[in-house]
């Protein structure tokens, strides 16, 4: 009988094969390359990537940024926290003036004593949701929704947004083919697992049907 799940099944299909490396994905890979062909990204494949994604393919950008966190709590249920967030975003766009003094009174970050400024900010020193909340604004200004994170829920402004250089597309060639080939990966591996799961019941239920005593066939 083989084990159920995706994961479980391309196992047993390395074990099959003969396989083995040190973790899943090498041999996972493994598998796919005995058993599937996953072609390299053409160079047009890779140019599209290139002029789609300039904005995530640039280096060094810099934001300005504010915030006020009310951050979730075991304690404190979403729904509430939620409409105090939303309660406090529509005063300031009536009065984008009282910002630091609401960040000072209100929000659960240490930048609250500075008003909710956060300085100089880059990629890396955001979670994501937050970097993207703010390059999807892309300009000054107070955002018109919260921005949900791991930390709780953020009324943002953004003071500057200063664009990094979009290097050239001969030195992201390889990242860029590597991204897509690891892209395709994933898709495979999941196609793959699905039809060796489909071949594992097809076959599991011949077996059923073939000890099933014959008054039941």
């Amino acid at each position: 009988m083989m084990p159920s799940g995706p994961e479980s099944v391309l196992r047993a299909r390395a074990a099959q094969l003969g396989l083995s490396r040190a973790c899943d994905d090498d041999l996972f890979e493994a598998v796919l390359e005995h058993d599937v062909q996953i072609p390299d990204p053409s160079d047009g494949e890779c140019r599209r990537y290139y002029a789609q994604n300039a904005d995530a393919l640039r280096h060094n950008d810099l934001v300005e940024a504010d915030h006020i966190l009310f951050a979730l709590t075991p304690t404190c249920p979403i729904e509430a926290l939620r409409k105090k967030a939303e309660d406090t975003l529509n005063a300031l766009i009536l009065q984008p003036d009282t910002f630091p003094a609401l960040a000072r009174a209100v929000s659960n970050c240490p930048s609250a004593q500075l008003g909710g400024n956060l300085g100089q900010l880059t990629r890396e020193q955001c979670v994501p949701e937050f970097w993207r909340a703010i390059m999807d604004h892309g300009h000054p200004g107070l955002l018109p929704r919260l921005v949900r994170t791991r930390f709780g829920l953020h009324i943002v402004r953004i003071a500057r947004v200063e664009r990094g250089p979009l290097p050239p597309f001969a030195a992201l060639r390889e990242n860029i083919r590597q991204r897509l080939r690891a892209k395709a990966l994933v898709a495979a591996l999941h196609l793959y697992a699905d039809d060796l799961q489909r071949q594992s019941d097809r076959e599991m239920a011949g077996h059923a049907d073939h000890d099933a005593p014959s008054m039941l066939r």
